[in-house]
């Protein structure tokens, strides 16, 4: 039998026993090809790194791995076949936070929106003057395209037709639709079968992939980082929301942080990142607080499916608690005509995985 004593002493521990397991954990999450940054990302926590070091250490692997066309190194370029890189960070901490936009030559973007933070009191440095403080700390200005991204960018200009079927870039023989025509393969004839019907791929639905990565340590400190290539064969000087603080990331230390990829002109249209972040402060768990963002984006076109088909978004949120959720404008992308369902990256400490992401609409 338990004792009055005994008993006032269980009742009066369990603010700390609640306060104990409310305690902040190590937690990275990130967009779907993000998975090698989450694991990076925990190493660096667990060793008691700060998180925006262990967030920008993970996103840095995709900016110099060429095979991500969607960052960095190997991005795909502009509709004149130049790469332009955009990135921004926020340290949650410290309440900073900085950007690049329209960055070409240098490809570790993130790297410099840290410095922009750092090192001035701007937020965002764009173009020519964002290489030259680049240069001014020296990082050594190189050709970011590849000759796989080039590829691509070559492919999309031989599939550019006017209104009559013209194009100065090739003779005007067609290709059925959603392959490549023995035109591009005589064109191309050292490039392999796989490579050529990729780069005709991402010139007929041209990719914006970018890579978020958010991070959450013991300590309850928070930070995120965005960046990206941009949409694929942009008008030169385009910007989307990655670098933009309070659409393509929010980090606010006293509620959690969000970012997002995808389509980044709807995104900025709602101030999607920081959208995300007011929703968790009004009490919406951060499922719920994605998919409310998204709500604002479809009504933006009368909630009209067949117009909202043509794009994606993804919104990812984590809570200063370690709680964490991702939620996707639809269930599943179209890839080579396959459904791909939406997912993202996730390290709690338990190993790196992804995730089902929620979704708002869905494809038959």
């Amino acid at each position: 039998m338990i004792s009055r004593r005994e008993c006032f002493r269980t009742v009066a521990g369990l603010p700390a026993l609640r306060a104990a397991q409310a305690r902040p954990r190590n937690v990275v999450i990130a967009s779907a090809n993000g998975l090698r940054a989450c694991n990076r990302a925990m190493e660096l926590l667990r060793s008691g790194a700060d998180t925006l070091d262990a967030v920008l250490a993970g996103v840095n692997l995709n900016e110099e791995d060429p095979e991500d066309n969607t960052v960095g190194y190997g991005g795909l370029p502009n509709e004149d076949g130049i790469v332009e890189l955009d990135a921004s960070v926020m340290h949650g901490p410290t309440r900073r936070c900085g950007a690049v936009a329209a960055l070409r030559n240098i490809k570790t973007p993130s790297k410099v929106a840290r410095l922009v933070m750092e090192h001035t009191d701007h937020v965002m440095l764009v173009g020519e003057g964002a290489l030259r403080f680049a240069k001014a700390f020296g990082f050594q200005e190189e050709n970011l395209l590849t000759e796989k991204s080039r590829l691509a960018w070559l492919v999309w200009k031989q599939s550019l037709r006017d209104r009559s079927g013209h194009n100065n870039w090739t003779d005007g023989l067609d290709a059925p639709p959603g392959k490549p025509s023995a035109r591009l393969r005589e064109l191309f004839p050292h490039v392999d079968e796989a490579t050529l019907a990729w780069a005709w791929q991402v010139a007929m639905d041209p990719p914006t992939g970018t890579i978020n990565c958010l991070a959450l340590n013991e300590r309850g400190e928070m930070s995120g980082v965005t960046t990206t290539s941009g949409l694929a064969w942009k008008i030169a000087g385009r910007v989307g929301d990655s670098p933009l603080p309070g659409a393509g990331l929010w980090v606010d230390q006293d509620v959690g942080a969000a970012g997002a990829t995808g389509r980044g002109e709807e995104n900025i249209r709602i101030a999607g990142a920081h959208t995300v972040v007011e929703n968790m402060r009004r009490g919406m768990d951060p499922k719920e607080a994605c998919l409310e963002a998204l709500r604002r984006v479809a009504r933006n076109f009368g909630n009209d499916a067949e117009r909202l088909a043509k794009f994606d978004l993804t919104f990812y949120a984590l809570r200063k608690d370690g709680v964490y959720a991702s939620a996707s404008l639809w269930n599943a992308r179209v890839r080579e005509g396959k459904r791909v369902p939406a997912r993202y990256a996730v390290n709690d400490g338990e190993g790196g995985r992804l995730e089902l992401c929620a979704w708002l609409l869905e494809r038959k």
